[in-house]
């Protein structure tokens, strides 16, 4: 049996998380044990009565007896708990053992781990301790979580997966954690994980200042139907003369409060860091929550921007990434697929070099301006490109279809560098969505009756589950289906560059020769 780094014993690798676990991911349960044996004194305390009457006499014994009873059961489950909960990081898996009676384990495959999250409730920042997150490619939820253990040793062994998974050696080389005593570790046996690395080093990119952040809430999509519903509930009341309506704004007012408060304490103090092993986002003013996103790991990415923000030109991105779309609660996924809440026009132009290191085009910040901002010259103009605007490369709905979007459909278009497909929509809510073409999983062409009528579909293609759903809209039939057949050619041709699961690793030099487009994609029929 070897000392662990926390503290605890392991046993042919397998170690135990901090002891303080199962009481911070149970004191809910221990403060509901106090609220419901100790309610009626405490409202007794506030009311000047005494603490105890006289029908509480006599059943005292019997209420201390089963209230230390469900006490002491509670704490023994919790050291239980804690006992029969192992991890092991061994022949490429992380494995996590737990339970008593009913035994579980679960696990994953280090080169398909697509990012590690450290996460920090309040409580365990309290006890300096941390929970580590493991999203992996082939899970539907969150395939392990650890928690917890010391926020240092956290993030060492997040560095130390991390730098295998991605095909990578951090630079300062494995370090040994310190005993208990302060000295170093002994080298661990056969069987068991490598020491820990030190943390690689990083470079801040940018940060959120919470003056900006408050703008961004107030001026959000959830103001301006709050204040649509206000305006509508007001004329109703005066043409009506009834005032029932005005009370509907009650319960609206303090949902959006709540929604205001979620989203302001998720992306409090946002931070953007590059570092060898992906992108590290911080953020949080309660719980505090780091991610490492690997640029490599990300299957779609989508740039947009609300009406209302467009007066002080803010922007906000979020990703697909395998995993996070299923994991947790809908305020929590929708935290962690952010990868930027709100930035200027240049932080988007930053992290866009990032997470896509190469556009594929000699020119990328004039096709990733023309993509967020451009729209296409009217047909009337002599280089409008004929029957269908070009602007910067992107090809954008036919004239013929202008009925169906009258506002957009110059706005409406696409464009494909060497290594991603750029999809670009809206005329007041803008967005722009960029598809690496390895990451294209399926297509499909979808067309109605009214898009029958004028010749033109919309093309959707199929990533992992997430805030990003890449839908072409309004193209020209022929256009579609050309780009059907191209865009799975290209697809093909950058799975087979890009073989390995390491994404810090070059892709290949050699390019297959062009040919029929016989991809294993699931290509969707034409409709119609």
């Amino acid at each position: 049996m070897a000392l662990t780094p926390e503290g605890g014993t392991a046993d042919a690798g397998w170690h135990r998380v901090h002891p303080a676990s199962p009481f911070v991911r149970g004191w809910v349960a221990l403060a509901a044990l106090l609220f419901f044996f100790g309610r009626d004194t405490f409202e007794r305390l506030l009311q000047g009565g005494p603490l105890f009457d006289e029908r509480f006499a006599g059943r005292a014994p019997w209420l201390l007896l089963g209230g230390g009873t469900l006490l002491v059961l509670a704490v023994a489950g919790f050291i239980l708990s804690w006992y029969f909960t192992r991890y092991q990081v061994a022949d490429g898996y992380v494995r996590v053992n737990s339970g008593f009676l009913f035994k579980q384990q679960r696990q994953a495959r280090l080169d398909r781990v697509q990012a590690i999250d450290v996460v920090q409730p309040l409580l365990a920042r309290i006890f300096g301790l941390a929970e580590l997150r493991f999203e992996v490619a082939d899970a539907g939820a969150s395939a392990v979580h650890l928690a917890y253990l010391r926020a240092d040793e956290a993030r060492r062994l997040r560095a130390t997966i991390l730098a295998g998974a991605s095909g990578a050696t951090t630079p300062a080389g494995p370090a040994a954690p310190a005993g208990p005593g302060g000295g170093t570790q002994a080298p661990p046996r056969p069987g068991q994980p490598e020491p820990a690395a030190v943390e690689a080093p990083e470079r801040t990119v940018l940060t959120v200042p919470p003056s900006r952040l408050l703008g961004s809430v107030l001026l959000s999509e959830q103001s301006v139907a709050i204040m649509a519903g206000g305006i509508g509930s007001v004329l109703l009341s005066a043409v009506t003369e009834n005032r029932s309506f005005t009370v509907f704004l009650i319960p609206a007012a303090i949902g959006l409060i709540a929604s205001y408060w979620s989203t302001f304490n998720r992306g409090y103090n946002f931070t953007a860091a590059v570092s060898p092993d992906g992108l590290r986002l911080r953020y949080g003013l309660l719980d505090t929550q780091a991610q490492t996103v690997p640029p490599g790991r990300i299957q779609a990415l989508k740039v947009s921007q609300p009406p209302l923000w467009r007066v002080f030109g803010w922007y906000r991105m979020q990703v697909n990434v395998a995993g996070y779309g299923l994991a947790g609660s809908p305020g929590e996924g929708s935290a962690r697929t952010t990868l930027l809440p709100v930035g200027s026009f240049a932080d988007v132009l930053a992290l866009l070099a990032l997470v896509l290191p190469e556009p594929g085009t000699p020119d990328p910040v004039r096709v990733f301006t023309a993509g967020i901002t451009g729209m296409a010259p009217r047909p009337a103009d002599p280089d409008a490109g004929g029957p269908q605007g070009t602007d910067d490369g992107f090809v954008t709905t036919p004239r013929r279809a202008r009925l169906l979007a009258p506002l957009g459909w110059r706005r409406n278009g696409y464009t494909a560098t060497d290594t991603a497909l750029l999809l670009r929509s809206g005329r007041w809510w803008r967005s722009l969505v960029v598809v690496p073409h390895q990451r294209t999983q399926s297509m499909a062409l979808e067309q109605g009756p009214l898009a029958r009528r004028f010749r033109v579909a919309d093309l959707v293609l199929h990533t992992t589950a997430g805030p990003v759903s890449p839908r072409l809209i309004h193209a020209g039939l022929d256009e579609a289906r050309e780009l059907l057949d191209a865009q799975a050619a290209r697809a093909r041709a950058a799975r087979r560059r890009q073989k390995s699961e390491h994404w810090m690793e070059p892709p290949a030099t050699t390019v297959p020769k062009s040919g029929p487009p016989q991809d294993d994609l699931q290509k969707g029929p034409h409709h119609g």
